[in-house]
Parts: C-alpha cells; sequence; structure tokens
C-alpha cells in the first residue's frame, strides 16, 4: 500500500486498463450512481478492480473522478513495484 497523497501527487502514467492490474492507483475511480467502494490513490489495483468500472462504463454508469470517463486508461504510480 502506498500513501495515498504519494500516489495521487507522485509520479504517474497513463496505461490501458488491462496493464493498470497489479499497479499501484493514482486516480480516484468512484463509479456513479454509487454501487461500490470507490478506488483510492494508494490502493493495488486486481483484475476485478479494473473490470468493475470497465464494465460499468457500457450500463451507463459514470466515472466523474476518473482521467479518462471511458476507463480504457488507467493512472498509476510509476514507483510501484511492478512498474515496467
Amino acid at each position: 500500500m502506498t500513501l495515498p497523497r504519494d500516489a495521487f501527487f507522485g509520479e504517474v502514467e497513463q496505461v490501458p486498463a488491462d496493464r493498470a492490474v497489479g499497479r499501484i492507483c493514482a486516480e480516484m475511480l468512484t463509479p456513479s450512481p454509487p454501487r461500490g467502494a470507490p478506488v483510492l490513490p494508494g490502493e493495488l489495483r486486481d483484475q476485478a478492480v479494473v473490470d468493475y468500472p470497465r464494465t460499468g462504463v457500457g450500463i451507463g454508469m459514470l466515472n466523474p473522478d476518473a482521467a479518462a470517463s471511458d476507463i480504457a486508461t488507467i493512472r498509476v504510480s510509476v514507483h510501484d513495484v511492478d512498474a515496467d
């Protein structure tokens, strides 16, 4: 786990959503209408966390805090363990 401020304000890169699995999130993903907990900066992303907002977009869910509202790409920390 990374501190939220370190992930959000640190050095980040925008990667395709499929490449965000196993990486530290650097943005908030807050699906609306709310159907679950938001993803916060500093949290490690697993496949379910990536899939949930992407499938929600397909049924009309909004992601107002995401850099890419369609969740095609996700901001992640470049300083996480699994970074390329």
